[in-house]
């Protein structure tokens, strides 16, 4: 896939889903659990869906998927263990200019979820074509940049919310050039964040 990364706004998106299993759980828990509006077609559900369905996490339309079902969708996600029909739901989004993931030929839909780690402000995407090397990969990048990031961001962003709340961009950009210099990073994980804050606050 020829991909071009990008961070939505979950809360802006309404997910429909096509399929009960595992795999459309997955995708239910990484959508509904960022915020979005999730919707569910399929004859039945796994337990773990029909946790977040008894929750109010998601809804659910006990039946076969139909092309109406696309609705005011944002994002389709065909996860059944059918081929015909994940096929057929992803023509259906393909004609409709829907963005649609495709469970068992990913080669096929106009997205991909990544594997994610979130610290806060920080959020960190991975894929790799291979699933299980990017949870690796992203395991890897999850343990160095970890909770001094989440701290270090927030004072920034603290910082850079103060003097332009003040009409001070130009001191913004000049704060911004100078912390987030050459060896940013080094300063978080030394916990010398603040020696190069103390300056612009």
């Amino acid at each position: 896939m020829s991909g071009v990364p990008i961070l939505v706004e979950a809360r802006r998106l309404r997910v429909l889903i096509v399929g009960g299993g595992a795999v459309a759980a997955r995708k239910a828990e990484t959508f509904g659990g960022a915020g979005a509006a999730v919707r569910v077609v399929a004859p039945a559900i796994v337990d773990a869906l029909r946790a977040m369905l008894d929750a109010g996490r998601i809804t659910w339309d006990a039946r076969r998927y139909a092309p109406d079902d696309l609705g005011d969708a944002t994002l389709v996600i065909a996860a059944t263990d059918d081929r015909d029909v994940n096929a057929r739901v992803t023509a259906d989004a393909h004609a409709a200019h829907r963005l649609v993931n495709v469970a068992d030929v990913a080669g096929e839909g106009s997205f991909a979820t990544m594997a994610t780690h979130r610290a806060d402000g920080l959020v960190v995407g991975v894929t790799a074509g291979v699933p299980a090397a990017a949870s690796r990969i992203r395991d890897a990048i999850a343990a160095r940049f970890d909770g001094r990031y989440a701290t270090a961001l927030a004072e920034v962003a603290m910082l850079r919310d103060r003097l332009l709340a003040g009409g001070d961009a130009r001191r913004w950009r000049a704060a911004s050039a100078s912390v987030m210099a050459r060896g940013f990073c080094d300063a978080v994980e030394g916990g010398r964040l603040e020696e190069r804050l103390r300056p612009w606050r």
